[in-house]
Order: structure tokens, then C-alpha cells, then sequence
């Protein structure tokens, strides 16, 4: 058989059922060998939108997205999305082809070194030159892209190698490894919680990823420890539960922290360093830490580990619960939990034109009634989303956070569509990071899906400006002209809506949620208030 035969043989192996990408000439093979697969190929408009998809449906899925590009420019343009699966931790396998390994020695066109280029942002990263070798080198992929802590791999097939005759068969997929942590460990971690009298939890993508959700909600019933949880693992307790103290993750003084500043200990729970550096939480090193997660720590010098459990994080929240005493809840989590809920739900009934973001998070709140998956690109928005928006379940809200990388919510909600058909995706973004990836409008009609998107309107780089103006006291360079997004949206077969007053946008969301279609709605925003809450959080004093 064809080399690239066999290729797409071992990635329905490996339970593989969309891949993102766009074809070309170095990897008409593949694309070839497609034809009568039941791998459905997803044509894209720009290669860094797959790599978005590949990202968001891996998050959402827990089994590697896949995306594919030709060489050159197609790979370079897939870097941005990778990178971004590389540091949230999502599982996702790049595929791209090459020129044929007889040129690769010189100057050709179009050649660079892929693999040079993908090594700081996937876990493993190789080569095809011995057609032989593609059921070892898929098998290894996806085991590696699954392998804690997930993450971003990449496979380069050169064109001569991918039409070679060959021979092969793909190789058995195996159960993953489930890791426990020491004993002696699990022992002193109970010892450290049990003598505690403010004990805090803090929840990170982990818990998520390890699908231990259930388990930390009991541990934390169970002895009564409130937890707070990253922009990454929005919804691992229902906004409504009595424990949560809610979001973490803005680098000024965030007012969450006044809980932090409160602890004698804080359980680290599936906590990625990359969500929230450390020395926004532990500034004065005051608090000792339990570290519970499927790898060892970093190294830093404001994470002071007392006892450190590595691995898996449903299984270690299974054996430390027997060993940790019921406790009272510390007095000072109800009265800390109601300012937060004040300042939650502060202006989010606020009337005008423009409006507020706190108006449009809650409105999007209202209508979506917590079953939305929402999908949050990179901007001022995103900080209103992190700070606002609670969702009721875990897995529901995608935040680019690790890279930060704008453009990634409507080929996101692509892909959560896909994921979650039966569920209403929103995807939030700015119209600075929609105009980045908004030609996706026309995967999405084509493949007839039904995605709501919300635009916060401003005419600029909000959040450039936010930090110009906090750092300067002045802006530069942040403004630009928008094209007429409801015409854009129309051009691409979907619907406009356009809204101006808070009045007419929840209306405007509950009819789109309902539609069949896509449905853009343009928000004009506010952004005055972004500067408000920097002060607010600045001049805030939990006085417990």
C-alpha cells in the first residue's frame, strides 16, 4: 500500500474523526488517501485557525484534535495555534508535510526546518523518513499528546516519503498509565490540612483534565475548605455553591486574594504555574503549600511546597479524603463570599448606550442559563469574562490563557460545536481578535453549524489601551476602523444583529441561542469601565 495509506489507517486507529487543515501541494497524498475515510477532512481558511480547532476540541473532547498543513508558510501559520495547546495543556497532534527528503539538504522552495521550528512548542516532534516506521510514530504521537501533562505533538511527512510503497499495520491502542502518589506523602499532606485552621483550595486545569471534578467537590463538602479556581477551571463548583469564592487570575491585587491573605495553608489542585504565577498569590511566601498533581512542581521561589502528591488527581483526592478531618468552615469565607457576590453582580443591570461589560457578562449569563459552551478570545473582554462570568459546570468556559493568543473564539466555537452539537456555543470576542479569524464565518455555514457570536465593539485594541493608559496615563497606536459587521456577517449567509442600547441585547442573545443558524451580534461596549476596576481592585481592602 501507499505510505500515506497507511498513514490515515493508523489515525482512524487512534479514534481520530475530524481533521482541521487545508491541502497542498506536499500533502496531496494524504489528503488523497482521505477519499473514502471515515475521517472527515474540515477545510479551513488559515491554517492557524486548525490549529485553533485542533486546540478547543482537544480541551473539550480529552482525545487529541488533529490539524494539518503543507510546509513553509502552512506550517508557520499553524505555530500560533500549537503554541497555545503547548501551554493550556490541550492535547493536539500537527501534521505537516515537507519537500521531498532529496532537496532538503539546500536552499528549495518553500523549504524550512519544521522541525527546528515546532521544538519549543510540542512534547515530541519527528520526522517520517522510512515509511516503515508510521505506526510507531502515530501510536508514540497520540500516546505522547495524551501523556500528563497533555499537550501539543508534531509529525512531518515529506512528500517523497508519503507516496512510497510499503508495508505496516497500525498498533493497539493502550489504556493510559494512572499514577498514585507516595504514601508517605499522602500521610503528610493529611497532617498538614488536618492541623490547619484557614485551609484554602485553589483549582487549576487539572482538575478538569483529570475529569476529577466530583471528587474535589466532595473533598471540599467533606472538610469544608473554600476553593478558588483559575481562569482555567471556571465551573469545577456551580456559581451558586457555598465554597466558592470564585476566579483568581488577574495580576493587579486581585480582592479574591483576601482570602489567600487569610490561609494557613493552600491545596494546589491541578494547578498549572502557567495560569497564575505564583508571586501574584504568595507574594510574601507566607503560605506553605500542598501541591496535588499528576506532575511535580516547578521550581519557584514563591511556591514553598510542604508535601507534594504527584499523580492522578482524581485518584490522590480519593486516598488523602479518609485521612483528613472534618473541620468547621473558617468564619471569615461568608463574609468574604458576600463581597465578592456584591461585586459579581454589581452594574449588572446598569442601562446606556454604549454598554458596560459587566451589563453584557450578565446578559450573556441570563440567556444562556448555564448549559452554553463559551469560548473566550484574547482581550479586554477576556478580563470581564475571567472576573464576571461563572459558569455552572466545568469544561464550559475555553479561555485562552497560557499563550494569550487573540483570534482563537470563533474557530474555537467551530470546533466546541462539532465537540457538543446538542449544546449552544457562544463565542465572545473583540472585534480587534474577530477580524483575525472571522473569514471562519464560512466553515461554519458551510459545515452548518449553529454558533452565536458576541463582538464587544470598540473600535480598538481595548486592552493595549487599558494597560497604556495604567502604565502612561495616554494611549498610541490602539485605534482602527471596523468594517460593517453585520454586512459581513450577511456576506457569509448569516445573521447581523446590531445592538446599541442594554435594553435590546438580551432579546438579541435569547434569539440567537434559539436560531438555527450563526448569529453575530455586534455590541457597542463601554470600555470606561475597564480603568475603574483597575483601581478598584488596586484600592481594595478586605478588612476580615
Amino acid at each position: 500500500m501507499k505510505a500515506s495509506d497507511l498513514f490515515v489507517r493508523c489515525l482512524e486507529n487512534e479514534g481520530v474523526k475530524y481533521i482541521f487543515g487545508i491541502p497542498g501541494e506536499e500533502n496531496t497524498d494524504l489528503v488523497d488517501s482521505l477519499i473514502g475515510s471515515n475521517i472527515e477532512f474540515i477545510i479551513v481558511h488559515h491554517e492557524q485557525a486548525a490549529a485553533f480547532m485542533a486546540d478547543v476540541y482537544g480541551r473539550l473532547t480529552g482525545k487529541p484534535g488533529v490539524c494539518l498543513a503543507t510546509l513553509g508558510p502552512g506550517a508557520t501559520n499553524l505555530l500560533t495555534g500549537i503554541g497555545d495547546a503547548y501551554l493550556d495543556y490541550s492535547p493536539v497532534v500537527a501534521i505537516t508535510g515537507q519537500a521531498g527528503l532529496e532537496r532538503i539538504h539546500k536552499q528549495s522552495h518553500q523549504y524550512i526546518d519544521i522541525i527546528g521550528m515546532f521544538n519549543e512548542v510540542t512534547k515530541w516532534n519527528q520526522q517520517i523518513r522510512v515509511p516503515q516506521t508510521i505506526p510507531e510514530i502515530i501510536r508514540k504521537a497520540f500516546k505522547t499528546a495524551l501523556l500528563d501533562k497533555p499537550g501539543a505533538v508534531h509529525i512531518e511527512l515529506p512528500e517523497n516519503i508519503a507516496m512510497m510503497d510499503t508495508e505496516g499495520e497500525p498498533l493497539p491502542v493502550t489504556p493510559m498509565p494512572i499514577s498514585c502518589p507516595a504514601e508517605e506523602q499522602i500521610r503528610k499532606a493529611a497532617k498538614l490540612i488536618n492541623q490547619a485552621k484557614r485551609p484554602l483550595i485553589l483549582a487549576g486545569n487539572g482538575v478538569i483534565r483529570d475529569g476529577a471534578t466530583e471528587e474535589l467537590r466532595k473533598f471540599a463538602e467533606a472538610m469544608q475548605i473554600p476553593v478558588v479556581n483559575t481562569f482555567m477551571a471556571k465551573g469545577v463548583l456551580p456559581s451558586d455553591h457555598p465554597l466558592t469564592l470564585y476566579t483568581v487570575g488577574m495580576q493587579s491585587k486581585d480582592y479574591v486574594l483576601c482570602g489567600f491573605d487569610s490561609a494557613d495553608v493552600i491545596i494546589t489542585v491541578g494547578y498549572d504555574i502557567v495560569e497564575y504565577l505564583p508571586k501574584y498569590w504568595n507574594d510574601q511566601v507566607m503560605n506553605p503549600i500542598v501541591h496535588i498533581d499528576t506532575m511535580p512542581a516547578e521550581v519557584d521561589a514563591y511556591y514553598p511546597l510542604e508535601a507534594e502528591l504527584v499523580g492522578d488527581v482524581k485518584k490522590t483526592l480519593e486516598a488523602l479524603s479518609p485521612l483528613v478531618k472534618e473541620k468547621e468552615l473558617w468564619s471569615e469565607v461568608k463574609r468574604l463570599k458576600e463581597q465578592l457576590d456584591e461585586k459579581l453582580h454589581a452594574y449588572g443591570e446598569v442601562e446606556g448606550s454604549p454598554i458596560i461589560p459587566q451589563r453584557i457578562i450578565a446578559d450573556i449569563k441570563k440567556a444562556e442559563k448555564g448549559e452554553a459552551i463559551i469560548i473566550s478570545d484574547v482581550g479586554a473582554h477576556k478580563l470581564w469574562v475571567a472576573r464576571m462570568y461563572q459558569p455552572e459546570k466545568p469544561n464550559h468556559t475555553i479561555i485562552s490563557n497560557g499563550f494569550a493568543s487573540m483570534g482563537i473564539a470563533v474557530p474555537g466555537a467551530i470546533a466546541a460545536k462539532l465537540a457538543h452539537p446538542k449544546k449552544p456555543v457562544i463565542a465572545i470576542t473583540g472585534d480587534g481578535g474577530f477580524l483575525m479569524n472571522g473569514v471562519e464565518l464560512a466553515t461554519a455555514k458551510r459545515l452548518g453549524l449553529a454558533i452565536v457570536i458576541v463582538i464587544f465593539h470598540d473600535s480598538k485594541f481595548g486592552l493595549i489601551e487599558w494597560k497604556q493608559l495604567n502604565k502612561f496615563n495616554r494611549s498610541n497606536a490602539i485605534e482602527f476602523e471596523d468594517p460593517d459587521f453585520i454586512e459581513f456577517a450577511k456576506s457569509f449567509g448569516a445573521k447581523g444583529i446590531k445592538v446599541m442600547h442594554s435594553e435590546d441585547l438580551l432579546p438579541a442573545l435569547k434569539e440567537a441561542i434559539k436560531s438555527s443558524e450563526i448569529v453575530l451580534i455586534d455590541v457597542d461596549v463601554d470600555y470606561s469601565e475597564n480603568i475603574k476596576l483597575s483601581k478598584m481592585l488596586g484600592d481594595y481592602i478586605c478588612n476580615l
